[in-house]
């Protein structure tokens, strides 16, 4: 490779992989899709390697477009904070971010760090606990932010992205033969809680819940103990546990919303800085399937 890899080509590809074709790649970046195509040709000159596979009809990575693509994937983290350093305004201060325990382990990390060294004179507090909770906590202006699961009863939030629910089991076992249907399940009042028995209603499926958990880490012992059935978003999908459907007799599930809310009283500088960063993050990565399909 005898030329410095650009940006704005690692750029694209990696719209490409996140977004699923080349037409939704280039409203991302801003180009058209014979300009995408032309870029990822240019991209594969300067590696000297096939990034996809020839197959049209499914889009995917060859081994070395997988290689390359976690290096992109630093790349573009370390030059959008190097320019989110800069360009940003000189902020400071205290904010408590309240979001489930879920989200702090799955979805948070990255964009948490990415943020705090962008803006290092912001001090961040998480506090972890259910979406109905924090609900409350915020109307007592208890949190400054939170990023939690909406709900029916929830004042109007910010849709910050639509998260897939999927029934999962362990591994090693496979639960969902049993009859009833044995199931893990956060208490009442969780949305997950409610659309898995109401699918399961609506399908005229029998079911019994032999697992009542408050955090997700009792949800996972559950499933991957063998003991039940449970439904997670797909962003804790993790290795040791099956993603069940249609195919093993389990109804589809809807997507859940993840909502941004922000104290009655209003918020900080920084506050309010966090809250728009997470949302623009979370909302920029999509769940995606491991092949998504061309769209041309």
């Amino acid at each position: 490779m005898s030329h410095d890899l650009d940006i704005a080509l690692l750029r694209t590809f990696v719209a490409i992989v996140d977004t699923g074709g080349l037409t939704s790649a280039g409203k991302r970046v801003g180009r058209t899709q014979p300009a995408v195509t032309h870029q990822i040709k240019r991209l594969e000159e300067i590696v000297g390697h096939t990034l996809f596979d020839s197959n049209r009809r499914q889009l995917s990575l060859t081994r070395d477009g997988e290689v390359l693509l976690e290096f992109a994937r630093a790349m573009l983290r370390l030059n959008d904070e190097a320019r989110e350093r800069f360009a940003a305004p000189d902020i400071a201060g205290h904010v408590t971010l309240g979001t489930p325990d879920l989200y702090a382990s799955y979805l948070l990390p990255d964009v948490l760090g990415s943020f705090s060294r962008s803006h290092p004179n912001v001090e961040i507090q998480l506090r972890c606990t259910r979406s109905i909770h924090l609900h409350a906590a915020l109307e007592r202006g208890e949190i400054d932010i939170a990023l939690m699961t909406n709900q029916p009863d929830f004042r109007r939030g910010e849709l910050v992205r639509l998260e897939p629910l999927v029934w999962v089991a362990g591994a090693g076992s496979e639960p969902e033969r049993r009859k009833p249907l044995p199931l893990a399940v956060l208490p009442q009042g969780s949305v997950y809680r409610h659309h898995a028995l109401e699918a399961l209603g609506a399908a005229g499926l029998q079911w019994s819940v032999r697992s009542v958990c408050d955090s997700i880490a009792g949800l996972q012992a559950a499933v991957l103990a063998g003991l039940a059935v449970s439904v997670f978003p797909r962003c804790a999908v993790t290795p040791g546990v099956r993603c069940l459907d249609e195919g093993d007799g389990l109804p589809k599930l809807p997507p859940i919303e993840l909502v941004m809310h922000r104290k009655h009283e209003g918020v900080s500088d920084a506050a309010e800085q966090l809250a728009q960063y997470i949302a623009a993050q979370l909302g920029d990565k999509p769940a995606r399937a491991s092949s998504p399909a061309l769209d041309k």
